[in-house]
């Protein structure tokens, strides 16, 4: 860690640069020569990556940041904020602590944190920056975190995870156990530690596949920011065998939409029907969660086919997700498609359909944008439809 970053001309340098093309500034002479010019544009480029994702960490004065790459893996801090309401109790320890961003959320919920890091470098810049943050009940350790968890010996409300992928998984299927620490391998010596567990893993984790490596999960968190699935989060309690609870959340500014379940192998179907007046399409939240009869049942709304994840009603309701009214639905054929969408302008979006969008634009010469919302999809009946619609939210 190299403190002479924080010279204020240097600081004033990379403020003015926020934004600014690094490869372009690479360019140029370094004006600062006692500092290497690498480690300045690195500044810049993570802290402008920095500006919407961590607000806090970006107005603070005298911030370090690492690598772009570890402030582009860090939470934000609208997800670090869903995990702290999660989180209870006096203590807990973070195995994985990274840029600490999901650490300094805990310590507002949690008496004592405790960082681990094994990158030595970035566990002295994470110590600098709380003291720069004003935080005083994070301690921040460097080293392994297995070791560290050992000499501790503490008993912990909370272990937080956030697992890596190795770098020898690339192209593999996304597992638990080819991530560092391996967690499915760990989980009995982190139960002789605490009682409580909370996992991040990447949107990519096939659920059924997480469910398969791990034990005693009480509930599963889709977490999205507006309706971009982020992150998922695994709470374990240990001993518990019971039934898993499925959230799934959007994160936006003008409101947070969550929709849950009971994970059951038995679920009741939803009724199907013909289109009506309204559509209804999922947030991508519940789109990863599998949830699909569950959402038509809760808000009873017909379902257009068994595959297709769009819902239908006459009457509007509020749902979490996008809706629509339906202006036309037409059959798929060539003669329907010149009346109304050869040549038109429109947003297209296919449910359980034969073709791409990129083929279907490229076929029917259909510009993208517009007001106009097409839907390519099948119906209860197995015909190929298109659902022209206006959008209501």
């Amino acid at each position: 860690m190299n403190l002479d970053i924080l010279n204020p001309k240097i600081q004033e340098f990379i403020n003015l640069n926020i934004g600014v093309s690094v490869s372009k500034l690479a360019l140029q002479k370094n004006p600062f020569p006692t500092v290497e010019w690498i480690l300045i544009l690195n500044q810049i480029a993570a802290k402008s990556k920095a500006q919407d994702k961590l607000p806090t960490w970006f107005a603070a004065t005298n911030i370090i940041y690492p690598s772009k790459i570890s402030v582009e893996q860090t939470s934000s801090e609208i997800t670090a904020l869903h995990k702290a309401s999660i989180v209870s109790g006096e203590n807990l320890i973070d195995l994985t602590g990274g840029f600490g961003v999901d650490d300094y959320y805990f310590s507002k919920k949690i008496k004592n944190v405790t960082h681990c890091e094994i990158n030595s470098e970035l566990s002295k810049i994470v110590k600098h920056n709380f003291s720069h943050l004003n935080n005083k009940n994070i301690t921040c350790c460097a080293g392994d975190s297995n070791e560290i968890l050992s000499e501790l010996k503490t008993k912990w409300d909370w272990i937080y995870i956030d697992p890596s992928r190795r770098n020898d998984t690339k192209g593999k299927v996304f597992m638990l156990k080819d991530c560092l620490p391996n967690v499915p391998e760990n989980l009995d010596f982190y139960f002789e530690k605490t009682n409580y567990i909370l996992i991040k893993t990447a949107p990519i984790l096939d659920i059924s596949a997480g469910i398969n490596e791990l034990n005693h999960i009480t509930t599963i968190h889709i977490v999205a920011v507006d309706n971009e699935v982020k992150e998922l989060l695994w709470e374990l309690n240990k001993g518990y065998n019971g039934a898993i609870t499925i959230k799934a959340i959007n994160l936006a500014k003008e409101k947070t939409d969550t929709f849950e379940f009971i994970l059951d192998q038995n679920q009741e179907l939803p009724s199907f029907s013909l289109p009506k007046k309204y559509l209804y399409e999922p947030n991508s939240a519940i789109m990863k969660s599998g949830g699909f009869d569950q959402v038509g049942l809760f808000y009873k709304l017909d379902k257009l086919h068994k595959h297709s994840h769009l819902y239908t009603s006459d009457e509007l309701i509020p749902f979490p997700g996008r809706i629509f009214q339906i202006e036309k639905c037409i059959p798929y054929n060539k003669s329907e498609m010149k009346i109304h969408l050869e040549n038109q302008k429109a947003n297209i979006t296919t449910r359980n359909f034969t073709d791409t969008v990129e083929n279907i634009r490229k076929k029917w010469k259909i510009k993208e944008g517009g007001n106009l919302y097409c839907f390519f999809t099948t119906d209860e009946n197995n015909s190929k439809i298109v659902l022209i619609c206006n959008k209501i939210k």
